[in-house]
């Protein structure tokens, strides 16, 4: 059996975990028994691997050292990531590269990324995006551009895309709602009172409303949002923000446990039961959420595909 912890390069070592985790400031020693799974075997890994480096495509999956990489590769799917792998954000969570100044945007990129889900023969892609605050439009153009490069390219291919706040430059978000993705995707990763500390320029109201607004637009069949906990949110806040996503129009909320992808990133406050995961999907589901994915290792992209089927199935 592997550990998770083997996954991440560079994480600090934790010691034993006390007792009651929510009455320590971090917790210390091994991963609990819940975070460790098998690694995945197969030459679909490889293959994937392949693919992306043909087109010299980057990934969230790598780049932000999502845990789940090795198991989505061996499935031969990927969350690709646009516009290059420096971020003008410098988020506390995430292992993504900071730049003020990051290279200029690919021309190719959108056939590049076509071409590769042609050859993965996705169904579902998801693409996400590195924070372009340097662009004029926030980089909502070639989001777009991808978008329509995918679907003349790759027909019955169903698109998810999973965007910045765009500083929540109506514009830009317009240039998104009129290339009509089928899922729109804007994470509000964490509770209100810690996101100051969690992002770095985003806000929470910010982030309702850009998802609202998306909604409100009637052009997008599904809204879509994501929370990370263990980051010292208490449960009170974390159904005050399943609530709030909700209000905003997302039928589709994931939930994950954080976990820190380098010793100079926020440290996890706590780690989550899987039974508290359960509870939190019962509740999104009592307020109405049509659609709750929870455990400790989901992530935005994680299952996309399935959690697609299921929307679009009415299951």
């Amino acid at each position: 059996m592997t550990s998770t912890k083997e996954l991440f390069n560079h994480r600090p070592k934790l010691n034993k975990l006390p007792e009651n985790p929510e009455q320590s400031d971090r917790p210390s020693g091994r991963f609990p028994s819940w975070l460790h799974r098998k690694l995945p075997r197969g030459g679909e890994l490889a293959k994937t691997n392949k693919i992306l480096s043909k087109h010299a495509l980057n990934t969230v999956c790598e780049e932000a050292k999502c845990p789940n990489r090795l198991e989505c590769y061996s499935h031969k799917t990927a969350t690709f990531l646009a516009m290059g792998k420096e971020c003008t954000r410098a988020c506390g969570f995430c292992d993504i590269d900071f730049s003020k100044n990051p290279k200029a945007l690919e021309e190719n990129e959108p056939m590049r990324i076509a071409e590769s889900v042609k050859e993965l023969g996705l169904k579902h892609v998801v693409i996400t995006m590195v924070a372009r605050d340097d662009l004029s439009d926030q980089g909502a153009a070639h989001i777009a551009k991808i978008i329509e490069t995918v679907r003349s390219e790759c027909q019955g291919t169903t698109i998810e895309v999973l965007t910045s706040d765009f500083s929540e430059n109506v514009k830009a978000l317009d240039i998104i709602v009129e290339a009509k993705p089928e899922i729109f995707n804007h994470n509000i990763e964490t509770v209100r009172r810690l996101t100051p500390r969690v992002r770095h320029k985003a806000t929470y109201d910010r982030s309702l409303s850009v998802l609202n607004y998306v909604k409100k637009s009637g052009q997008i069949p599904f809204v879509k949002s994501g929370i990370m906990v263990g980051l010292g949110e208490t449960k009170g806040e974390v159904e005050e923000t399943i609530t709030d996503l909700f209000s905003a129009g997302c039928q589709i909320i994931t939930m994950g446990q954080y976990l820190q992808p380098n010793k100079n990133k926020l440290l996890v406050k706590s780690f989550v039961h899987p039974d508290e995961f359960k509870e939190y999907e019962k509740f999104g589901k009592s307020i109405g959420v049509k659609y709750m994915y929870c455990g400790p290792f989901v992530r935005s992209s994680y299952n996309a595909a399935l959690l697609k089927d299921q929307a679009f199935q009415g299951g």
